[in-house]
């Protein structure tokens, strides 16, 4: 087990090397499916040095990357890989940006590890170890007063037809007089409430690279990650909501757009 983690650490300590040399330097910049769902010269340069570490290593191992997609292997070990999550932000020169990197064994993730470079942040988790930042252990708030929490979320560039519009979920938040941050990483935002800097996230439509890690992360921190239903969470769910478990129920009752109770009018 100690080779797996070390071969995750060394990974993801490389590919932050890459994204911090290039930072605000110069690199191509290409589009996906929409002008502004961006993949730049540096996404691959990290998802390739990712990949050749891991394989070196582990050439019997899966690999599910964003870029490159699937590379499947008869396995029970699997590797989810963003090799920056947040790359609008990392194209526009905002240190709000990471490498992220989770490994999954059948249905358990094993480890996880998020590492902002220009921030010089390495979040990390261990399945039943506890989360830590820069080493040391990490745990989610306590607040317990909905009225009170500050919150993070992000917008899918699509989303589910069959779904509410996520803006009118943001906004029965914002009317609700709370603070909702955007940060543009999901798996930055994770992490961030898995430290306390927030104490609630939801998001529609991301992908398991974006989750992978943070999933984790926020786990083994103390804190609680469901889908909009409330059921246990799979990093392959399309619709993710991570709090300190105080609040849980109270972001649930919102998105879900149920019934608002007396206390709640006074937000």
């Amino acid at each position: 087990m100690s080779e797996l983690k070390d071969v995750l650490l060394e990974a993801t300590k490389e590919a932050g090397r890459i994204i911090h040399n290039y930072f605000e330097g110069t690199f191509k910049i290409e589009n996906k499916d929409t002008i502004n769902n961006l993949v730049t010269e540096v996404d691959k340069l990290s998802e390739k040095k990712i990949i050749e570490i891991i394989s070196s290593h582990f050439p019997e191992h899966s690999i599910i990357s964003e870029e490159m997609g699937t590379l499947m292997q008869d396995s029970p070990y699997q590797w989810i890989i963003d090799p920056i999550d947040g790359t609008v932000n990392f194209a526009h020169g905002i240190p709000i940006c990471c490498v992220s990197i989770g490994l999954k064994f059948n249905d358990d993730m094993l480890y996880g590890a998020v590492y902002n470079p220009m921030m010089n942040e390495l979040f990390f988790a261990e399945k039943g170890q506890g989360a830590t930042l820069n080493g040391m252990p990490i745990s989610v708030s306590r607040k317990s007063d909905f009225r009170t929490a500050c919150l993070v979320t992000g917008f899918p560039y699509k989303w589910p037809n069959n779904s509410e519009h996520p803006i009118r979920v943001f906004e029965r938040f914002v009317l609700s007089g709370l603070p909702v941050r955007r940060l543009g990483s999901a798996a930055i935002d994770l992490c961030w409430v898995a430290c306390g800097r927030f104490d609630g996230f939801w998001e529609y439509n991301l992908n398991s690279w974006d989750i992978a890690a943070g999933y984790l992360i926020v786990q083994e921190a103390g804190g609680r990650i469901t889908n909009f239903e409330g059921a246990p969470y799979d990093v392959f769910d399309k619709e993710t909501l991570a709090t300190n478990g105080l609040i849980h129920d109270d972001m649930l009752r919102l998105i879900k757009k149920q019934s608002i109770t007396t206390e709640d009018k006074q937000l």
